[in-house]
């Protein structure tokens, strides 16, 4: 699609038209003759017709990618927070597979942080926003990266949340 000088508005609405372009496509002769039907049908022009059509489906489509996008990251968010392992069963839950051990396990110490991006708490699965004050697992060795919500620090594990 062809998009010389077209802008969205801020609110996603439809495109405010400073310069049209004529699109030249190949359709099926059927596909015409419903078009030109459903056109008078509605009293409208067929080019008005398929452009309204096409803005549809072009902010149709782009709210479903900002959508799955959003669910992407949230999922990767989810992963990294809860040490995804990648032996784990694709039914259990992220980051444990059915013999998975607690979150805590090889924990010595929590460090308090505040965060830069969306993370998920590996004791209680609450969803954690950049800037929220949150804890990082310390290890005495290698595992999975442990974030915890300032309500789920265990007691006596550092400072008072």
């Amino acid at each position: 699609m062809v998009d010389d000088g077209e802008t969205r508005e801020a609110d996603g609405g439809r495109r405010s038209e400073r310069k049209e372009r004529v699109l030249h496509t190949r359709v099926p002769e059927v596909l015409v003759e419903d078009l030109k039907q459903l056109a008078e049908g509605m009293k409208v022009p067929v080019s008005n017709l398929v452009r309204t059509a096409l803005e549809e489906v072009v902010d149709a489509f782009s709210a479903v990618s900002r959508k799955t996008e959003g669910e992407l990251r949230g999922l990767a968010a989810r992963l990294v927070a809860a040490g995804h392992d990648e032996d784990a069963e694709p039914s259990a839950p992220a980051g444990r597979s059915s013999a998975a051990r607690p979150p805590l396990e090889g924990i010595v110490g929590f460090q308090h942080m505040t965060l830069a991006r969306e993370a998920v708490c590996a004791l209680s699965g609450r969803s954690l926003a950049p800037g929220e004050d949150a804890y990082f697992g310390v290890r005495d060795g290698e595992g999975p990266l442990v974030i915890v919500a300032p309500e789920c620090v265990p007691r006596g594990a550092g400072e008072a949340p």
